[in-house]
């Protein structure tokens, strides 16, 4: 059982980036899609849900308008499309799969900065 982020990186105030979040070992399809944050020295924030079979999204009100949480079954991965970053964006983000058990990847450092 796998998930593997990518996608982050530095990038400039304003910017945007696509995180993915690739599945490997058990039915991603039945699974719902979290994305999280943790900044330094902060607590490990909620960002996105996306449900099993991609109807449903929620967002929190930090992002809310600027990130976009999607996903493809046939390919086993979900996405964070991040727009508008801003400094306060920058943490490590961590995908979590999340049924009757749940699956973490390791994260993926996004910094935003001139």
């Amino acid at each position: 059982v796998q998930l593997v982020e990518s996608g982050g990186g530095l990038v400039q105030p304003g910017g945007s980036l696509r995180l993915s979040c690739t599945a490997s070992g058990f039915t991603f399809s039945r699974y719902v899609v979290r994305w999280y944050r943790q900044a330094p020295g902060k607590e490990r924030e909620w960002v996105a849900t996306i449900t099993s079979d991609g109807t449903t999204r929620t967002s929190a009100d930090s992002v809310k308008g600027r990130f976009t949480i999607s996903r493809d079954n046939v390919k086993n991965t979900a996405y964070l499309q991040m727009n508008s970053l801003k400094p306060e964006d920058t943490a490590v983000y961590y995908c979590n799969a999340f049924q009757t058990s749940q699956y973490w990847g390791q994260g993926t450092q996004v910094t935003v900065s001139s």
